[in-house]
């Protein structure tokens, strides 16, 4: 599971292959002139292990990285070393969505599809707790990993009111309103959450109605992430795509790319913003009186 924040150490790793890529040497002499092994090296450019403050100050000076950026550098340095608030909760985090979660904390913007339940992000507590009581009938989970797994899923919605929020763009498919999660009540409350959040401004809701024609059909429930540059360098996109069977993060260029066009599909055949929060308020009368 991703315990340091993974966009922080990808960051960091551009960084240094920046810097040193500027001044010429390969992996090879840097490597010797540090007596490292080249491998070391590479690994560290490449985020793929962690990698001592310390040693980031000694590529840092044989780089002769002037003293302000040297102290941006390392500060990025010594938070890539930090464990992300989500290692409080490896114990019921799968590897794949550990990962994932470390990606959405360091996101800039937010696109999710789904088809079969309200996005985790805009569930309300109670409508979080019968979602995640409804896996009892494929795998078993104790009370205490239920407890868990909401405490976790509360926790990552505060991304959408922390100080610089994740702006999140909701496109959400018609049955899921319709579908009952709980009780009607449930649903009625979760009906008013979708319209409180809704308030925030940097967080979009579409609904894409079932009576409209729309191409592709596609049902798979996924969200695309999009990153700040790190030093004039952009962070490719990543794209979460979560079914029964499938549930891992990709981040190739071609497939990003076909999830984004899928994303901007589905949301040109929604309701607009104002229609579907018209259509939410509605949704919510009509569980009132169920």
């Amino acid at each position: 599971m991703a315990i340091a924040p993974t966009v922080r150490r990808r960051r960091l790793g551009i960084e240094l292959r920046r810097l040193r890529e500027r001044l010429g040497p390969t992996v090879e002499e840097i490597a010797a002139r540090l007596d490292w092994s080249p491998s070391k090296l590479s690994r560290i450019e490449n985020a793929r292990i962690g990698v001592r403050v310390s040693d980031v100050r000694l590529l840092l000076e044989l780089y002769t990285v002037d003293e302000a950026h040297m102290g941006e550098v390392l500060a990025l340095a010594q938070a890539a070393t930090q464990q992300g608030w989500w290692a409080d909760y490896r114990d019921v985090l799968p590897g794949k969505f550990g990962t994932f979660i470390a990606l959405e904390d360091e996101a800039r913007t937010a696109l999710t599809f789904t088809t079969y339940a309200i996005p985790g992000l805009l569930q309300c507590e109670e409508y979080a707790h019968r979602v995640l009581t409804s896996g009892r009938a494929i795998a078993v989970s104790t009370p205490r990993e239920v407890v868990r797994r909401l405490e976790l899923r509360m926790r990552r919605q505060e991304l959408l009111r922390r100080e610089n929020p994740l702006a999140l763009s909701a496109v959400i498919d018609e049955s899921v309103l319709l579908r009952v999660m709980g009780d009607p009540d449930v649903m009625r409350q979760q009906m008013l959450s979708l319209l409180d959040l809704a308030t925030l401004p940097h967080v979009q809701i579409y609904v894409l109605p079932l009576k409209v024609h729309r191409e592709p059909v596609f049902s798979e429930t996924f969200t695309l992430l999009e990153f700040e540059p790190a030093y004039d360098v952009s962070f490719p996109d990543v794209v979460y795509v979560d079914n029964l069977s499938t549930m891992g993060e990709l981040q190739d260029d071609g497939i990003t790319y076909m999830y984004r066009r899928c994303w901007e599909a589905v949301k040109a055949a929604s309701l607009t913003a104002d229609e579907s929060l018209n259509h939410i308020s509605r949704m919510a009368e009509e569980w009132m009186r169920c």
